[in-house]
């Protein structure tokens, strides 16, 4: 950290925020030094969003002061925050879907920085190699996956001589070797000066990186720290109280009789930028949880829409469930048969946003409440009010928008209705992104519990240590390809990393790839 500077970065004096129903923030109080990296820290609800958002000037705080560089400023938009030197990475994205990514970078410079930085597009990809994040400046917005465009986020900041960056999440979406140099350049921008704020789930990642924390509880400072002298453990105990359990590793199961068959699944893109499956095979037994870990863009959403229905195209022979072939059929029918389904994106696909909650339940449990040609809404009213209080989500009921609620409240209200309908196979995306300790811990608990009931459970994710901790089986899939599929005791992060990477693509890689950590320390 670098502390030359004895003027403080940032100051947030006595912060408050009020909604209608909701003290967001209460007299917060936080320091930033130059250099410094803080973790800013706490469950969905805490108060964290709203108190990053009245930094970057999209909210404008009830009462406190902001002081910036030892002055005391007003932040009252987005624009003005840029032009103080503040960037930030929202957990919703704010990009324009028919623009290219450098045009959706370009929106947020000023003309003193387009001049400074000249070509855009070959400074993003100048950038892009060396952060290795794979960014295309003249792709559209509307053809990237949710994690390609948290990249592009990412970039927007990168591109712009930040003195503080916000990052929600920022480690997401990405291998753990693109992790480490990730973090690398964080600690490049730290010892230049730039102040870095991180909000993560991740408290491995906290302890690592970050200078100090502060925690965040009920819209309050509950606690600060110094993550390095903490444990994970430690720190969701500041985070959520005593109740706070840690998924301390969970005993691996072998399937029995498969379920779910993918046979020789190859085919084109739909989208013009997606990713093409080639010749994908793997079986999903009842009882077990496979997971597919990958960087987003590898083809997962592809493989995911065409299991699911989403994807309509007819593939008749190469798909299967309980022994029937599914490749004709449409995803309405699929689910009548018992396959249930929780897509990476909570809006628009997971949830309708205007809908109440009921309402969203009727769309994926029309069988259980349609009583001849009728709706029985009382059923799905009690039955969504149940799933409320089982999965703690935070809101006013189930007449509530799906809009309303956070990020981490409706990831709980989509895997609580998916998983109350006892599919037998699962099919699950991403089931903790922005999801606080106690959520997570609680939607993993629901997860194992189904498979323990005998349900197969397909989980992709770009979290290789929620793999680690919950799948049975394990793979990777990089550029429309799948890798080998192996035993969770048999590999280690190294390996799923690297097959993250493509390195199983070439049949030389495979044999060394395919060998077991006690071999590798053997050889």
């Amino acid at each position: 950290m670098n502390t030359h500077n004895s003027v403080s970065r940032l100051e947030l004096v006595n912060i408050t925020k009020q909604y209608p129903g909701c003290l967001a923030n209460d007299n917060i109080s936080i320091t930033l030094m130059p250099g410094e990296i803080h973790a800013l820290l706490g469950e969905n609800g805490a108060g964290k969003s709203t108190l990053v958002k009245s930094i970057y000037g999209v909210v404008s705080p009830d009462k406190g002061d902001i002081i910036w560089d030892g002055r005391e400023v007003s932040i009252k938009s987005p624009s003005i925050a840029r032009d103080l030197g503040i960037g930030m990475v929202f957990q919703h994205f704010s990009l324009f879907e028919t623009l290219t990514v450098c045009q959706n970078i370009e929106l947020c410079l000023s003309k003193t920085q387009l001049v400074n930085i000249g070509d855009l597009a070959s400074r993003i990809t100048q950038l892009s190699e060396e952060y290795g994040l794979n960014v295309n400046p003249s792709r559209y917005v509307h053809s990237l996956s949710i994690g390609e465009r948290q990249r592009v986020e990412i970039m927007r900041c990168l591109v712009q001589s930040v003195k503080l960056l916000i990052l929600d999440e920022p480690t997401s979406v990405l291998t753990p070797q693109e992790v480490a140099g990730l973090f690398v350049v964080l600690r490049t921008l730290s010892n230049e000066g730039c102040s870095i704020l991180f909000i993560s789930h991740k408290l491995h990642e906290v302890t690592e990186i970050c200078d100090k924390a502060t925690i965040l509880r009920g819209g309050k400072v509950v606690d600060t720290c110094v993550p390095n002298e903490e444990t994970p453990a430690s720190i969701a105990k500041m985070m959520v109280g005593d109740l706070a359990e840690q998924d301390a590793g969970y005993a691996k199961k072998e399937g029995t009789e498969s379920v779910l068959c993918v046979s020789s699944l190859s085919l084109e893109p739909k989208q013009p930028f997606g990713t093409a499956l080639k010749d994908i095979t793997f079986d999903l037994k009842s009882g077990e949880i496979l997971g597919i870990a990958g960087v987003a863009g590898n083809g997962q959403d592809e493989l995911m829409a065409i299991i699911s229905g989403e994807d309509e195209r007819n593939i008749k022979s190469t798909l299967s469930l309980s022994k029937q072939d599914i490749g004709h059929l449409h995803a309405g029918e699929r689910r009548k048969l018992g396959m249930a389904y929780v897509p990476e994106e909570r809006l628009g696909r997971g949830a309708v946003p205007e809908m109440s909650l009921s309402e969203n339940t009727l769309l994926t449990h029309s069988e259980g409440f349609i009583r001849n040609g009728l709706v029985d809404w009382q059923s799905i009213k009690d039955y969504t009010t149940t799933m409320i209080a089982k999965y703690k989500v935070k809101c006013h009921g189930e007449f509530s928008e799906a809009k309303s609620l956070s990020g981490g409240n409706l990831q709980k209200f989509i895997m609580g209705r998916e998983i109350g309908q006892n599919p037998k196979v699962l099919i699950c995306a991403h089931p903790t992104w922005g999801v606080d300790v106690g959520a997570a811990l609680a939607i993993h608990q629901a997860l194992l519990e189904l498979r323990d009931q005998g349900a197969a459970i397909l989980l992709i994710s770009e979290d290789i240590d929620e793999l680690f901790l919950l799948a049975d089986r394990m793979s990777a899939i990089c550029d429309g390809h799948l890798s080998p599929v192996v035993k969770t005791e048999s590999t280690n992060i190294d390996q799923i990393g690297q097959w993250m990477a493509g390195t199983f693509i070439d049949n030389k890689s495979v044999s060394i790839s395919n060998t077991t950590p006690a071999q590798k320390a053997n050889s």
